[in-house]
C-alpha cells in the first residue's frame, strides 16, 4: 500500500512536470522573431485584409540588440491605401495625409494606441506607403509624445511627413524604381530632407513603380540587410508574442 501511494505521488509530479513544460512550450511556440525589415512589412502587410480585421495592429515584443540591450515594446503596424467601405484608407486620406493634415486615420491610431497601450511603454510604429505617412504624423503627435516613448518608425514606401516634429528614429526605405516616396507636399517644401532620408535600393523593376511599390519591399535579397528598425546592419531584432496581437478597425464615420 505504502509502495502503491510513493509511485502514485511520482505520476503526480511527473504530470505536474509536464503541465508545466508543456505550457511553456505553448507560450514559446507564439513567439516570432524578426530580423529583417521585410519580415516587419509582412507584418505591415496583414493589415490589408478588405476591412475583415482591419489595417491597424498592436503586437507585444522585446527588441534586443547583442547580449545586453532587451526592452520591452509594442509594434504598431499600419496597412495603407485600401477601398473598403467606411475604412479610412481610402485616396482622401492620402491626400489629407500628404499635406499632414488631421484624417480620420491618423485620429484612430492615436486613440487605439493611448486605449490599447500601458503609458509610459516603448512604441515601433512601422507603415506602409499611407501607413507609412501615418506613423510618421503618429511620431509627431504631442499627445502619443507625452505618454509613450517612440523608438522607431519605419515605413515602406512612403513620403516624408512631419518632420522636424517626430519622436525617436525614423527611417525611410524606398525602391529605386518607387515614386510614392517622392509624391508629398515636402518633396517641394523641404527637397534635401525628403531625398537624403530615403534609404533606397534597387530591386529591378525598372519602369514598374507600381510593382515596386506593392512588391520590393517584403524581398529579403533587396532589403535583408536592413534590421527590423530599418537601419542597414543595425543588428536589432525583434522576439514579438504572436499571442498578444490585436487588430483594429479605423472608420471614416464612427457609427
Amino acid at each position: 500500500m505504502k509502495k502503491f501511494g510513493s509511485i502514485k505521488k511520482i505520476i503526480v509530479i511527473v504530470m505536474a512536470l509536464i503541465m508545466v513544460f508543456g505550457t511553456t512550450a505553448a507560450f514559446a511556440a507564439d513567439n516570432r522573431t524578426c530580423t529583417t525589415a521585410p519580415e516587419i512589412y509582412q507584418l505591415v502587410r496583414d493589415g490589408y485584409n478588405q476591412g475583415s480585421q482591419g489595417p491597424i495592429s498592436i503586437i507585444k515584443g522585446t527588441l534586443k540588440k547583442g547580449l545586453f540591450t532587451s526592452k520591452t515594446v509594442y509594434l504598431v503596424t499600419l496597412s495603407g491605401t485600401e477601398l473598403v467601405l467606411n475604412q479610412s484608407t481610402e485616396v482622401l486620406t492620402d491626400l489629407f495625409s500628404g499635406f499632414n493634415l488631421d484624417n480620420a486615420y491618423y485620429s484612430n491610431v492615436v486613440s487605439v494606441i493611448c486605449q490599447n497601450v500601458p503609458q509610459g511603454s516603448n512604441l515601433i510604429i512601422a507603415g506602409h506607403s499611407l501607413g507609412g505617412m501615418i506613423a510618421q504624423q503618429v511620431a509627431g503627435n504631442s499627445t502619443v509624445k507625452a505618454r509613450y516613448n517612440i523608438l522607431n518608425t519605419v515605413t515602406f514606401g512612403s513620403p516624408l511627413l512631419s518632420a522636424g516634429t517626430r519622436e525617436g528614429t525614423v527611417k525611410r526605405l524606398g525602391d529605386v524604381s518607387d515614386i510614392v516616396p517622392l509624391l508629398s507636399v515636402h518633396t517641394l517644401v523641404n527637397t534635401v530632407w525628403a531625398m537624403a532620408g530615403l534609404n533606397r535600393e534597387d530591386g529591378g523593376y525598372y519602369l514598374r513603380p507600381i510593382t515596386a511599390h506593392n512588391e520590393s519591399y517584403g524581398r529579403a535579397d533587396v532589403w535583408g540587410k536592413y534590421d527590423v528598425t530599418g537601419i542597414k546592419y543595425g543588428g536589432y531584432k525583434l522576439v514579438l508574442d504572436m499571442s498578444t496581437r490585436q487588430f483594429f478597425q479605423s472608420p471614416i464615420i464612427d457609427w
